[in-house]
């Protein structure tokens, strides 16, 4: 019995060592880049459980996990603590440094008509991943807000648009720009005239701003 305690500890401070150090969390539980979003939604990075507790109490009942099922120490921590303060934990997968495939988006669109609000959206960072999901919600859920859509990739959430993750920048303003034109609905768009392999070859980042996120600030 002590010893299945003891290696109950060992394996939870070998969770938190592997968040912390090895998941860059140190810098999450300094900062934490959560925000409201609107009446049903917030986003933020990674939580910590101690920050599950939190939201539970706010009323949150779902929490989209963008990095998808990692099995890793931060991934145990969480669908752990969601289980303890009774959030549904749904593992979804999005991309921050490609355009967004099609089929993401209708299964986002099944998933924002489907889960219990208030919820929260958090990828690594809270910056792209997280920004994009957004977005989505305000083009799929509030009948094509670009306006809100295109202010969830934003400075104000550490998005920095000249990078790679900048081409979800692209993706907004290519539909909100059609949309001026014609109205057109934005799933609409989607089927018939969005090209995600047009859209990345047209997109052009700068070099030295690729190397401070992904080799400075370490984001996925």
């Amino acid at each position: 019995m002590i010893e299945k305690k003891n290696e109950e500890h060992f394996n939870r401070f070998l969770a938190w060592f592997e968040m912390i150090i090895k998941d860059h969390g140190l810098l999450r539980l300094c900062y934490n880049n959560f925000h409201k979003v609107d009446e049903n939604l917030y986003r933020s990075n990674m939580p910590t459980p101690s920050r599950i507790k939190k939201y539970s109490k706010l009323g949150i009942k779902t929490i989209i996990n963008l990095r998808g099922v990692r099995k890793d120490g931060g991934w145990l921590l969480e669908n752990e603590a969601c289980k303890k303060y009774n959030i549904k934990l749904i593992d979804f997968r999005a991309r921050s440094r490609a355009a967004p495939e099609k089929e993401m988006i209708f299964e986002a669109d099944k998933l924002f008509k489907n889960i219990s609000y208030p919820a929260l959206i958090h990828c690594k960072s809270g910056a792209d991943r997280a920004g994009i999901m957004c977005a989505l919600y305000f083009l799929l859920q509030k009948k094509q807000e670009t306006k809100k859509a295109k202010q969830q990739l934003s400075w104000k959430y550490l998005h920095i648009k000249w990078a790679k993750p900048g081409v979800l920048d692209s993706f907004v303003h290519e539909y909100s720009t059609q949309y001026k034109i014609d109205k057109i609905k934005f799933l609409d768009w989607v089927k018939k005239k969005y090209d995600p392999i047009k859209l990345e070859k047209n997109f052009r980042s700068i070099w030295w701003v690729n190397r401070l996120v992904d080799d400075v600030l370490k984001r996925e």
